[in-house]
């Protein structure tokens, strides 16, 4: 049997660390995704585009157009082709790609309804993509893409469920999203209740879900992660009230039908990002801009993770190293020592 002194220096053996990586930019840094241990990109202000291939020991800037936008999200699909979406009304709200490894980068969409506000998006895979914006009148404002991005087509509004008053989804680090298999699950808030919608089908048909997390003008679901079709997690708060951590954790086990609220042992603050560790499918990390906090147990405790806190995070594919991005150009290395 092992003595009790082994096993504590195995678990803080075990403990993810952060290891803070140098950009040269000062730039708020809303988006990051790996495409491998070694490639991953990161997105904010000021048109700031990063990009590592040599696992965040340089990074080096990319310029993707003159114009000044908000990068609010960044999608890698893999080392050499990764989209580029920027938030705000009307032609500020585009979405770029690359698929040579950012050589060069098409614009795909830009938007000219001055009522579009988009905030995040994810991809099934290349081709086929899924982009979520404010509500306009009462109306989900979703867009989807089924050929790499040459067309962005609205979802038809009659096959959404209609939208509370106020409520739309948050552009804060582009993972209110989540995909698996044919599934897309949507977080929001904003509103009096915040919801998840649901496709099963890759967006031809849509349900809504109540959840328990707590919901206003600034508080509502930030991030929400799936493992397989059944288990998932969302996480969020008030960022307004970024030390607060009140209702902002909920997680299922039928495919977001229902949600269950944990409170104890729960997050330690506002979170604006979830993920699962791929390779070890009941970890999962939660960041938000002052701290972090990991789970083995599906989500249903948390311990805080030493060091600081950023606006998103992205696993690599394989779950060995994952980047936070944040503030002032800030990025983070963490590992975890299950893998």
């Amino acid at each position: 049997m092992k003595s009790l002194a082994a096993v504590a220096i195995a678990a803080v053996a075990a403990l993810p660390t952060w290891t803070p990586q140098t950009t040269g930019v000062r730039s708020t840094l809303r988006g990051v995704s790996a495409a491998s241990d070694q490639v991953a990109w990161a997105s904010g202000s000021g048109s700031t585009v990063l990009h590592t291939t040599d696992g965040g020991a340089t990074w080096t800037r990319v310029e993707v157009t003159t114009d000044r936008v908000d990068f609010r999200d960044v999608d890698a699909i893999n080392e050499r082709t990764a989209y580029l979406l920027s938030i705000g009304k009307g032609e500020a709200s585009r979405i770029y790609k690359t698929t040579d490894a950012g050589a060069t980068w098409t614009a795909q969409f830009t938007n000219h309804d001055p009522n579009v506000f988009v905030d995040a998006m994810t991809f099934w895979d290349e081709a086929h993509g899924l982009v979520i914006g404010d509500s306009i009148d009462g109306q989900f404002c979703l867009f989807q893409t089924a050929d790499a991005g040459a067309t962005w087509t609205r979802v038809p509004p009659q096959s959404l469920p209609p939208a509370l008053p106020n409520e739309g989804a948050f552009a804060a680090s582009g993972t209110n999203i989540a995909v698996f298999g044919t599934h897309a699950w949507i977080g929001t808030g904003a509103s009096t209740t915040a919801r998840v919608l649901h496709t099963p089908d890759r967006g031809r048909t849509w349900t809504v879900a109540s959840t328990p997390l707590a919901s206003g003008n600034s508080s509502g679901i930030f991030s929400v992660a799936f493992r397989d079709a059944q288990h998932g997690v969302i996480v969020g708060g008030d960022f307004a009230k970024e030390a607060e951590a009140v209702d902002n954790l909920a997680v299922t086990a039928d495919g977001g039908a229902t949600w269950t609220l944990v409170k104890d042992h729960a997050l330690s603050g506002f979170r604006s990002v979830v993920a699962y560790q791929p390779g070890a499918p009941t970890t999962l990390v939660a960041v938000g801009p002052q701290g972090a906090d990991w789970s083995t147990d599906d989500g249903h405790s948390w311990t805080p993770i030493p060091g600081p806190g950023f606006h998103t995070f992205s696993f690599s594919p394989t779950g060995i190293v994952g980047w936070g991005a944040g503030g002032m150009g800030r990025v983070g290395e963490l590992r975890i020592g299950n893998r």
